[in-house]
């Protein structure tokens, strides 16, 4: 082993290690891996940055932008309220139209959006019909899994895998090449999830409103200044109440008229009411002695928190959001965001008093209070997904049309092979700039920069596996272990690498890792390397075992008040069978 390989394997420990720890954000941890690459100068200048004009990392960008127009035409919305009604008929027949709805249009588009067009649709009609939501968003997250799969584009894994394939001298994946297996693995899916899945999953009672979901009456409460009280003629940021008791004053109250001026600027009056998140029960013990009077003798719904200026709503902490590893206070949450953050769901736990230095993670739910004027800001925010939507957004319903037959000719065109994906994607996004289906601005701030900052970074990890040898190395170290039972054999091992890796890591940092290894090991086997790349294709987007292991199970993980063994409970069978479908019918599809 050479000393340029060594260090390719070290470097690729420290890119597990951070991706599995989340110490960095992934794509720094990519731009990481390529800077280390290009100083040790394991990899030129040219090949450190080749991955940032990949055809994958093209694509998936170009990809973005065909998802967005999509939606901002509201055409996924439409589907979704289709649903929605077919619940009112029977719930069975609501949940499975559902789950191949959102897999059927997640085979062709971003199903990051497509999810989180369902998520509030599906909580509106839990809590309508008396269902645990925790029972309808799991299904809805697994199924744009199975519909994923389905196609070269559904998911960009696949696109990353063609692409790898492409660099090493082999044929492009055509747009139905993985069509076959995927409607095996879409059909047993859902078949799973109705029969056993469902059933695995806790029942969670859906509560009405959000101030029941977070147990607002535990923590909130309005307060009124008697004469007598301290605080009178002192600022908020200054008053005894934030200073000694450690209150915080969300709202003012005067006269009936909400203060909008900053809250901590405000400087207080006899009889204002403020309404404060704090320990109710110590505040009682301390009323007389503050000068307040407490009126939570009549608890806080969701209408207190609502008037013409402002709006209570829950958001999401995006699986690819700036806020991952910061803290409502260091964040700057208030100003930044325009918004008050009243409570926070994290890992399972609801946290009402003392969360402002909580590390946020992706999929934490917040609980927010908003003026209405900054609600747009907040709803077109990136860092979030709104999941309990006060307002329709408005949608370009004239286009949905022009955007459908442009997404169609994009398709049709990879498929017949009239163009490569990559060019059909970039004429596709231009088209319906250019017809008034998003705007320029839209598209830019539709691309998740993050994905191709990753891909692009991550990319040069494989390249220095191809040119150090390393990739061929860790093959032949395979192949010795395991090349006495065959190529099947091979195909069982990387599916169930790739398959354990992405539970806990970046999917496509998974197949640019294990996809070099597997061309290498066909090579020396003397077989076709695309039954390999196909086990890695498939695993690498089927991960329902943990609920950070692919983004969609992130964005339902707190809204959904899961746990984290509830994904191992319902996930772990589910892996297992597609583990053993895979083994068994990757041969047959893709013969050695």
């Amino acid at each position: 082993m050479t000393l340029d390989m060594l260090m390719v394997l070290g470097v690729i420990f420290l890119a597990v290690f951070l991706f599995a720890s989340e110490k960095l954000p992934v794509d720094l941890t990519a731009i990481l891996v390529m800077a280390i690459l290009m100083i040790s100068g394991i990899l030129t200048p040219k090949e450190g940055l080749s991955g940032f004009s990949n055809v994958a990392t093209v694509t998936v960008g170009a990809m973005f932008i065909l998802s967005a127009a999509l939606q901002k035409t509201g055409a996924v919305n439409f589907l979704g309220a289709v649903s929605s009604k077919v619940f009112k008929i029977n719930f069975w027949l609501g949940l499975i139209g559902t789950m191949i709805l959102v897999g059927a249009v997640s085979a062709f588009v971003n199903n990051t959006p497509v999810v989180a067009v369902f998520i509030p649709i599906l909580l509106g009609l839990a809590a309508t019909n008396k269902l645990s939501p925790s029972r309808l968003l799991m299904p809805i997250s697994f199924a744009s899994m199975f519909g994923g799969v389905c196609t070269l584009i559904g998911t960009s894994t696949n696109i990353l895998v063609s692409s790898i394939a492409v660099q090493h001298g082999l044929p492009a994946f055509s747009m139905f090449e993985f069509t076959k297996l995927g409607l095996v693995f879409f059909g047993v899916g859902i078949a799973y999830m109705t029969l056993f899945g469902v059933r695995l999953i806790p029942v969670r009672a859906a509560e009405e409103n959000l101030t029941d979901k977070y147990r607002m009456h535990d923590y909130l409460t309005d307060i009124v200044l008697r004469q007598d009280a301290k605080s009178i003629g002192v600022r908020v940021a200054d008053s005894p109440l934030v200073k000694e008791l450690d209150i915080d004053v969300l709202e003012v109250i005067r006269n009936g008229q909400r203060l909008l001026v900053p809250v901590s600027d405000i400087v207080l009056k006899e009889n204002d009411l403020l309404r404060v998140r704090c320990d109710i029960k110590q505040l009682q013990k301390l009323k007389d002695r503050i000068g307040i009077e407490m009126k939570s003798d009549c608890q806080l719904q969701d209408d207190d928190f609502r008037c013409e200026a402002l709006t209570l709503t829950e958001v999401v902490i995006a699986p690819n959001s700036r806020l991952i590893g910061k803290t409502i206070k260091s964040s700057y949450f208030r100003n930044v965001f325009r918004a008050t953050a009243l409570a926070l769901r994290h890992r399972g736990q609801l946290l009402n008093t003392g969360f402002a230095e909580t590390p946020l993670r992706a999929g934490d739910a917040i609980l927010v209070e908003t003026r209405k004027e900054n609600y747009d800001a907040l709803r077109s925010n990136k860092n979030f997904v709104i999941v309990s939507d006060i307002e329709t957004p408005q949608y370009r319903k004239d286009k949905i049309i022009p955007a459908l037959l442009i997404i169609t000719a994009v398709i049709a065109a990879a498929a017949l092979g009239i163009l490569p994906i990559m060019v059909g994607a970039i004429i596709g996004s231009i088209l319906l700039v250019i017809v008034g289906c998003i705007t320029l601005e839209e598209a830019y701030d539709a691309i998740d920069w993050n994905v191709i900052f990753l891909l692009g970074g991550i990319i040069s990890l494989g390249v220095a596996l191809e040119k150090t040898g390393a990739a061929m190395y860790l093959s032949q170290q395979m192949i010795r272990f395991l090349g006495g039972w065959g190529p099947v054999a091979i195909v069982a091992a990387l599916y169930l690498m790739t398959s354990l890796l992405t539970e806990t890591m970046s999917n496509n940092a998974t197949a640019v890792l294990l996809a070099p290894i597997a061309i290498a090991a066909a090579a020396a086997m003397g077989v076709s390397p695309k039954p390999f790349l196909m086990a890695i294709a498939f695993a690498a987007s089927a991960s329902f075992m943990t609920p950070v292991g692919y983004q969609t199970n992130t964005m339902i993980y707190g809204v959904g008040r899961y746990k984290f063994s509830d994904f191992i409970k319902v996930g772990a069978p589910l892996n297992l069978i597609f583990w053993i479908l895979a083994t068994l019918l990757i041969p047959v599809f893709f013969p050695f």
